[in-house]
């Protein structure tokens, strides 16, 4: 584990149990060792750092190729351990840098519906993360965030926001795909990993109507 990624949790815990009212639950569903995805909503820029403090493993995140033009965002990204990955489509090559870090009992942090929410309600999902536990036979451990979108402007300084983060019990999909996997099996995949997500967030961030599983094979 890098001094830079411990240094920016340590700043993380001490702005979250400063500045918010940060909620852990079920930390002791978190595999101590092996190959594991962690799979969450998405709602704010804050939430990768989040899962890093709230999480007892090192994690190591997918985060959009546009994070790494900018020289500074490049060498944070970079040193806190995470990897670019193209959005809106199955990036191959970081498709098997995700799972070289699995083969290598690492821990992958990944956010399927590919963007922040604007509603705070689940979206529609990319295929990236089941694709990546099917061909690796990783488990997945589903995770709920509540709470950073509304994290806004300086008055969150003494609004101190009720951030909670619930955390899943692990489980593996269905069956290991070895060859290409149908747009039909991706989708189905797709959204059992959402359902696991979204059994774990309160009532207001579910969305009454089932999000669409983006599928680009």
């Amino acid at each position: 584990m890098s001094l830079f990624f411990i240094l920016c949790n340590t700043i993380v815990n001490v702005g979250l149990v400063f500045f918010s009212r940060w909620q852990i639950e079920g930390k002791e569903n978190v595999p101590q060792d092996g190959p594991l995805i962690v799979v969450a909503n998405h709602l704010s820029m804050v939430d990768p750092p989040l899962l890093g403090a709230s999480i007892p493993r090192r994690i190591i995140f997918m985060a959009k190729e546009e994070l790494f033009v900018n020289s500074f965002s490049r060498f944070v990204c970079e040193n806190y351990g995470s990897f670019p990955v193209k959005r809106d489509q199955l990036d191959g090559k970081a498709i098997r840098t995700a799972r070289e870090l699995l083969e290598d009992g690492k821990v992958l942090g990944m956010f399927p519906e590919g963007r922040r929410s604007r509603n705070g309600l689940l979206q529609s999902a990319e295929a990236g993360a089941a694709l990546l536990a099917s061909h690796a036979g990783a488990p997945l451990l589903p995770v709920g965030i509540s709470g950073t979108d509304n994290i806004k402007g300086l008055s969150v300084i003494y609004r101190r926001p009720h951030i909670k983060v619930t955390i899943g019990k692990p489980f593996m999909l269905p069956e290991e795909l070895e060859h290409k996997p149908s747009r039909q099996k991706l989708s189905e995949y797709t959204d059992i990993i959402m359902s696991r997500i979204g059994e774990l967030l309160p009532d207001n961030y579910k969305n009454s109507e089932k999000p669409k599983c983006t599928v680009k094979v």
